[in-house]
């Protein structure tokens, strides 16, 4: 509880010393304090002529056997030495090799150790981290290709013949292999020999994967058996020489366009063949291959780290094998590699083609035959090579490497500088991070006419967070077409966009979300003289609608198409079965005529007919020229019925039929006048969304929301101002100097004089008492440091590794110990006399106290 005390006040003195700096006049000049109270600075000078008494000797850096390029307090202890078992490995290793180089002299040496950052040689199956990311993203092989590839920046060898240097495909494959070990997957860093375009991971002679139309599966229609009595198809009437001719014409255009394919192909390889790589084969590469078996994967293939591609195990690409390692064994290919990978077999249980380091795998050895089988029945056989492997066995030792950890901030941004751009054949891909842009831009795809990529074909831009929940546009140049594709969740459930101008009443089609829309909208289809919609799932069966529109009428004060809209000539509406009325009855499609003041009708056609009834009524005005109402004639009605009744002739029925029609008719041209209007609504929101760049931040994301950012910063304001009211009221610095006072007497000037001076001779005694005791702990520290030299120069000579490293751990954290109370030191002796200062204004204010200090201010 002192020591928190301690604490508090020392926060305290700190705050009011800031404030006094900052113009809050808290204590008051020192020469004015000097001439009103000589016994106050009498003994401020004592107290910092005590203060300055103290000192300490800060002891010279202990010895230390690492190199200046390395911070040894940044760098774990892995990282600058091995143990025990690493160093036996090593000598296995060793060993091995030599005995390699014996046997197979015209091979290359083995890659087994190479040095890490601290020159440190490191097993390379001791690099690999078997690590399961906490992203659910990252458990399948080719998410987790893809985040490597751009997670990283690929920098070439320098010598394409040796391997290993910093941030090349040695690195990349070293992560990928730890990410998809981790995530389950049997997979192995390589190290062999690619094509001059992978080690560089050049992709201008590669079609980008986006480009890649998928293959879709064709259904054929199951033919329909036909019936006895069918109608006949009408006869072909067209010429048959005609359509030879056609053919003919179609088979020349395709034969010369095949032909100048293959003259760009040829010119292509000329151009190939011209740059031909003189490393072909020798130039060093590393990748990982997956073997079939884990996490279902049906057959083996490679994963450039570079490119996060994968490619079959007889690609060209790669033209050799060395050696494969996981985080448990070392093997080494015996196979020749002639034909590049092609015919290599990865059974790594083969002892003939895969040589292996350590006898602990979890590879399996092929089976043995019979007749060796029968060789070592021997009990005592078997126990002697028993016994023998078990003192060859030796385990992998545990990577020395830290846990891989990808934080949230650099999982989200990905690309280094939140940026990264490959250039592909005719096509170019870039990518950002999320919330870089403001527009919400991620990726932008732009595919090019010619192979120098001079003139833009077509541009896809990727996009996320946006508020309007654009995903996707697709801008074709040669024809000016723009698509825009929507995520559900758009303010008019908009699923794409189709338009050459953003103008309306212009050509366009849009695509809706018909389940999250009350009308089942599916599809809308514009023109500068129609609009065509699309309907499904509607409880008035209504799936396609018509407008037509005529020229619009000027006039003087038009402000826009909503106050002025076109005039309708022609509704079409078409409608769906409903199975609760009989065909003859049910609607199957009506026409506006608006202009000709008509309406016609055609009625669904019944299973057991081949012609459906048909409808059309004459609208005429209710009232004549004399204000007399018109009564319904017969010719008002002009009907066809396949099989006519009795009910649909009387002109009632029939009056009934044209009043519901014309209601219908005006619900019609108010539908359509909204679906314009809807038009405008959508226009106006992508223009202002385009202008605005708004992107949608979740409440979740406390670093780019400012408004929860903003709350939550003013609430810990407020709580650690309340924090400090409260600490401050409960100390009460007088209270122990006033409980030594007769209790229930008035206090009298001696006693406030009294009061005032043992609190501030307390106080600086404390002061005084702390310097002392930050002294103490110092000295203790530097005995101890100067205990643990001499003990290290007197058995420097018998010490182990194991004990270097932990004499250097522990000089590392002395020298720690005592840096940090040299400051303590040196901060406490500049800021105890501000204290003071600050205790005696508090004294000379405090209520208390003021009447009786008035005389001597």
């Amino acid at each position: 509880m002192e020591v928190l005390k301690e604490k508090v006040e020392e926060e305290a003195a700190t705050e009011r010393a800031e404030a006094a700096e900052r113009g809050e006049k808290l204590l008051r000049p020192l020469d004015a304090r000097r001439e009103e109270a000589p016994m106050t600075q009498e003994m401020l000078r004592d107290l910092e002529k005590k203060l300055s008494e103290i000192e300490i000797v800060v002891p010279e850096q202990p010895l230390t056997f690492t190199k200046d390029s390395i911070d040894i307090s940044k760098l774990p202890l892995s990282y600058q030495s091995n143990t025990l078992k690493e160093e036996h490995l090593l000598q296995v290793a060793d060993n091995f090799s030599r005995q390699y180089s014996h046997l197979c002299p015209d091979r290359v040496p083995l890659f087994l150790h190479p040095l890490n950052e601290c020159e440190v040689p490191k097993f390379v199956s001791t690099t690999i981290r078997p690590t399961l990311m906490p992203y659910p993203e990252l458990y399948n092989w080719d998410s987790c290709a893809q985040f490597v590839s751009d997670f990283l920046s690929m920098v070439p060898l320098p010598d394409p013949l040796k391997p290993h240097q910093k941030g090349n495909c040695f690195d990349f494959s070293t992560l990928l292999c730890s990410m998809l070990i981790g995530a389950g997957y049997d997979a192995y860093c390589i190290n062999g020999y690619g094509s001059q375009d992978i080690c560089h991971m050049d992709l201008t002679r590669d079609v980008c994967p986006l480009t890649m139309k998928h293959k879709e599966m064709v259904q054929e229609e199951e033919k329909v058996p036909s019936k006895k009595y069918a109608i006949k198809p009408p006869r072909d009437l067209s010429s048959r020489f005609e359509q030879e001719q056609e053919m003919k014409k179609q088979e020349e255009m395709k034969g010369q366009e095949e032909k100048q394919r293959r003259e760009e192909e040829a010119r292509l390889l000329e151009v190939e063949k011209a740059n031909i790589d003189p490393l072909h084969g020798l130039r060093v590469h590393s990748w990982v291959v997956v073997l079939s078996g884990k996490r279902e994967v049906p057959e083996s293939f490679f994963i450039d780290p570079f490119t996060a591609r994968s490619y079959s195990t007889q690609d060209d690409h790669f033209l050799g094998i060395e050696s494969l390692w996981n985080h448990k064994n070392y093997w080494i290919n015996m196979q020749d590699c002639w034909n590049g990978c092609k015919d290599l077999i990865f059974d790594l249980g083969d002892p003939v083609r895969w040589e292996y380091l350590l006898l602990g795998t979890d590879k399996s050895h092929l089976s043995l035959t019979e007749e060796e089988d029968d060789g070592m029945n021997d009990n005592d056989d078997v126990e002697n090579l028993g016994k023998e492997d078990e003192d060859k066995s030796f385990d992998m030792p545990p990577s020395w490497v830290e846990q891989i950890e990808i934080s949230p901030e650099a999982f989200e941004t990905r690309c280094p500088s939140g940026k990264k751009v490959i250039q592909y054949k005719r096509a170019k891909l870039e990518k950002w991070a999320p919330y870089l842009n403001n527009n919400g831009l991620v990726c932008r795809l732009t595919t090019y006419e010619d192979l120098e990529c001079t003139k833009t074909l077509e541009i896809k831009e990727w996009y996320q967070n946006r508020e309007d929940m654009l995903e996707l546009k697709h801008i074709n140049k040669s024809t000016g077409l723009n698509i825009d594709y929507f995520k559900p969740g758009h303010p008019q459930a908009l699923r794409a966009h189709s338009y050459v101008s953003m103008q309306p009443e212009m050509d366009r089609v849009m695509e809706f979300y018909e389940t999250a829309r009350v009308d089942g909208l599916v599809k809308r289809e514009e023109t500068p003289s129609s609009m065509t919609e699309h309907y499904r799932g509607r409880s008035d069966f209504l799936s396609y609608r018509h407008v037509d529109f005529g020229p619009r009428v000027k006039k003087l004060a038009l402000n826009s198409a909503e106050s002025n809209p076109r005039p309708v000539v022609k509704i079409t509406e078409r409608f769906s079965r409903n199975p609760e009325k009989p065909a003859d009855e049910d609607v199957a499609e009506r026409t506006f005529l608006i202009q000709e003041e008509r309406i016609q009708l055609r009625y669904h056609c019944r299973d057991d007919h081949i012609t459906a009834s048909k409808r059309e009524f004459l609208r005429r005005t209710e009232v004549d020229s004399k204000g007399n109402k018109i009564i319904m004639t017969p010719d008002m009605c002009i009907s066809f019925e396949v099989e006519p009744m009795e009910h649909t002739k009387k002109l009632l029925y029939q009056y009934e039929a044209m009043m519901k029609l014309r209601n219908e008719e005006k619900l019609s041209r108010h539908q359509a006048w909204e679906s314009e209007l809807e038009v405008l609504e959508i226009l106006k929101l992508q223009e202002e969304e385009d202008d605005a760049h708004t992107l949608a931040i979740s409440i979740y994301d406390t670093k780019r929301n400012e408004k929860s950012k903003e709350y939550r910063e003013a609430m810990e304001r407020v709580m650690h101002e309340e924090h400090l009211r409260q600490v401050e009221a409960q100390l009460d610095y007088l209270a122990p100097f006033l409980a030594q006072l007769p209790p229930g007497n008035k206090l009298t000037r001696w006693q406030a004089m009294c009061v005032k001076e043992e609190c501030l001779s307390d106080f600086k005694q404390r002061l005084i008492d702390k310097a002392n005791l930050i002294q103490a702990r110092f000295e203790k520290e530097t005995q101890e440091l100067q205990k643990k030299q001499q003990w290290y120069q007197e058995n420097q000579v018998t010490l182990t590794a194991e004990d270097e490293d932990w004499y250097l751990s522990y000089c590392s954290q002395a020298m720690f110990r005592i840096r940090i109370l040299e400051q303590r030191l040196n901060r406490h002796k500049e800021q105890a006399p501000l204290k003071y200062l600050a205790l005696e204004e508090k004294l000379h204010k405090d209520p208390r106290l003021v009447e009786f200090l008035k005389v001597f201010v």
